[in-house]
């Protein structure tokens, strides 16, 4: 990004002049976090979600807000005390959808766009996790069943049978009992429910199944566009579903489309690797998605592909792009397919023409989901960077500038005068390029001399965006008086899909010589007192921190978060198998030398460093075991460490109060080394 983008950015985002007031982790907490922005049918007015923590009650709370898509003020539409979520406009218009525990287990709800009091929609015993319009008198739901339960005539007779068992799970005893893998996911224990694709009508009327059977429908998806749409017409629904025999190795998922009145699936052309994320042209005639080519492999390069429901052909329109398309929209009159994509380290939107083409390149920056309605001439989505966290955006489809329709952050973040992060380039590995970026303190003065504190991104296939984060927010340890530096090391998506792969089983190589090598860039800085280094990772970056600690005493200190330290028991414990065979080519006992030579519990003996370990107790990706293998480590050969588990925390920290300590312990550990003497 040019230096005349940047400023566009800054001055978009509403970036202010440094002060020497210092961003905390409570501040985090009084800010506004806005999300999943629609826009109506007539494309006249976007609704969204906005969040607030609450400290005292160490949870947060959603409603929903409208603004005119051509700008004006912000209006709250819900405000009710549990959360209301995932807006969706009735493909009439009259009615905005949104998920709320407002009576009891999730539901369905409607309110007026012009406000008024919300109606429940549904009433499923077994609740709804998220939902589309099928029409303005019916729902495709999505709800976790018993899906013995399924089927069963008449339809109230599968509502007792799964009101019944649902009773019954844990009586008298507590124990599970599993035959077969995957009995964890993320921070779950399965239960014998699936998740399944529901019709319902607005009326509380019976549920239809459309996918019966043993799996999950729409397979778990951590991030990314819905696995499932429902046709213009109303009468055909496509999703995505794992079929493999052993889904814990597999990331095969494909698409398959089913009549929403029932009856018969019919499975479209598939690829090796996950096809999902399906969304029907406004006139119907194709079915866009993402796609895979390799199988096992969650980061390969996501394509865009189209199938003609007509032919059954399916072809890419991202050939020759070479980054992970995100999330994408079709415009209204099916001609154009809008999409973000990963690219240095931002995620610009870029088009493509649905019969072929050139990708170009519409608006630069940090961009979110898409929306489009109306005439088809903007695109309504969240705009983020470091110095700012999502806030509602208008784009022109013609390339023209972003135009904010939100500023719920503005006058909160304005007395910290947060510095703009500057993306920098060194030489890596093997002399490829890499960039990463410098995060300065508010009242910077190039004069002085500062600790230089090195994050480290998880993945390992991931990214340091020009993006807003509550859990690794660099302007809170920037305001704790760090020069924070953010390389994207070899793994790091968004400089081409070889970059991606240069990371496969070879974790402790390129990658930690990227980031040993962005080290001394960054120390060379002449503002950086290079005495006073430090560095912190979570996942892949607590592996890495791991890593650090077996093969180098330069950092003062060291943070490793929910890291893996022993590759051959997390090769055993962790729930997607398909992610350890994938990195390390197959299973520890087939490919020992491999788990072995990129092992950080096989350099204990090296460990000198002073560690604060942290974990989350219901973290089933790295289980909580890594982390007291790495602690009880370091308390056996005598280096100064520390162990903070939250109980009730997965892979992510994310109740506001648990969020607030995992600062302070974070910054406490880094400020006890960084002011001590050498």
């Amino acid at each position: 990004m040019g230096q005349a983008t940047r400023l566009a950015v800054a001055v978009l985002l509403g970036a202010t002049p440094a002060s020497a007031a210092g961003l905390t982790a409570t501040d985090l907490m009084k800010l506004a976090r806005l999300s999943d922005a629609q826009v109506s049918p007539d494309g006249r007015t976007v609704v969204y979600t906005a969040s607030q923590p609450n400290l005292a009650a160490n949870n947060s709370n959603s409603d929903l807000w409208v603004v005119p898509l051509a700008g004006g003020e912000p209006r709250r539409l819900t405000n009710h005390p549990t959360a209301d979520s995932r807006p969706r406009w009735s493909p009439d218009g009259k009615v905005i959808g949104f998920l709320s525990r407002r009576d009891g287990a999730q539901q369905v709800y409607s309110v007026e766009p012009g406000g008024g009091e919300p109606r429940q929609l549904t009433q499923v015993e077994s609740g709804v996790t998220s939902f589309l319009w099928i029409s303005p008198e019916r729902l495709l739901i999505v709800s976790d069943v018993y899906p013995e339960c399924q089927g069963r005539k008449p339809p109230a007779a599968a509502v007792v049978c799964n009101k019944q068992k649902t009773e019954q799970a844990g009586k008298p005893s507590t124990a599970r009992v599993y035959d077969e893998l995957l009995y964890r996911h993320w921070d779950t224990w399965e239960d014998g429910k699936r998740t399944h694709l529901l019709v319902v009508g607005t009326d509380n009327g019976d549920a239809l199944d459309l996918t019966l059977g043993n799996r999950d429908v729409p397979p778990f998806n951590l991030s990314g566009p819905d696995d499932f749409a429902v046709s213009p017409d109303g009468r055909e629904v496509v999703f995505a579903r794992n079929d493999d025999a052993q889904p814990a190795l597999s990331t095969n998922a494909d698409l398959f489309v089913v009549p929403v009145a029932g009856g018969p699936e019919r499975k479209l052309p598939a690829s090796p690797g996950y096809d999902g994320s399906p969304q029907y042209s406004p006139d119907g005639k194709s079915i866009a998605f993402r796609s895979q080519a390799r199988a096992g492999y969650e980061a390969d390069r996501w394509r865009l592909m189209v199938y003609d429901r007509a032919s059954g052909d399916v072809r890419e329109l991202t050939a020759g792009f070479a980054d992970h398309v995100e999330t994408f929209a079709w415009s209204p009159d099916s001609g154009t397919l809008y999409f973000t994509a990963g690219v240095n380290a931002r995620n610009p939107v870029f088009a493509v023409s649905a019969a072929g083409g050139a990708v170009r390149l519409v608006s630069q920056g940090t961009f979110g989901d898409l929306s489009i309605g109306g005439d088809g001439k903007f695109l309504a989505t969240t705009i983020v960077s470091l110095t700012h966290p999502p806030e509602i955006v208008r784009i022109g489809v013609d390339g023209a500038a972003p135009t904010r329709l939100t500023r719920a952050n503005d006058a909160l973040l304005h007395p910290f005068g947060l510095r703009d992060g500057e993306s920098v380039t060194y030489t890596g590995s093997a002399g490829k390029t890499v960039q990463a970026w410098i995060v300065r303190p508010p009242a910077f003065d190039p004069a002085k001399k500062y600790p230089l504190l090195v994050l480290i991104h998880g993945g390992p296939q991931g990214v340091w965006n020009d993006s807003w984060t509550f859990r690794w927010n660099a302007q809170v340890f920037a305001a704790a008086g760090y020069v924070v530096f953010a390389p994207n090391p070899r793994g790091s998506t968004g400089w081409g899909q070889e970059f991606v792969d240069d990371v496969n089983r070879d974790w402790g190589g390129r990658a930690y010589e990227d980031v040993m090598k962005g080290t001394d860039f960054a120390e060379a800085l002449p503002y950086v007192d290079k005495g006073r280094t430090l560095a912190a990772g979570a996942s892949y970056g607590g592996y890495l921190v791991n890593w650090i600690a077996g093969h180098t005493d330069r950092f003062r200190a060291l943070v490793s978060h929910d890291g893996i330290f022993d590759l051959q028991s997390m090769s055993g414990s962790t729930e997607e198998l398909w992610f350890t065979d994938w990195e390390f080519g197959g299973p520890f006992w087939d490919h020992p030398d491999v788990y072995a030579k990129h092992n950080p519990a096989a350099f204990v003996k090296n460990f000198k460093t002073p560690t604060l370990v942290i974990h989350g107790e219901q973290d089933h990706r790295v289980p909580l075991e890594q982390g007291l293998g790495m602690f009880t480590a370091l308390q056996r050969k005598g280096v100064p460490s520390r162990l903070v588990v939250f109980p009730d925390e997965n892979h992510w920290v994310l109740k506001p109060a648990n969020s607030v300590r995992w600062y302070q312990e974070v910054l406490a550990w880094l400020g006890k080394y960084a002011t001590a003497a050498p």
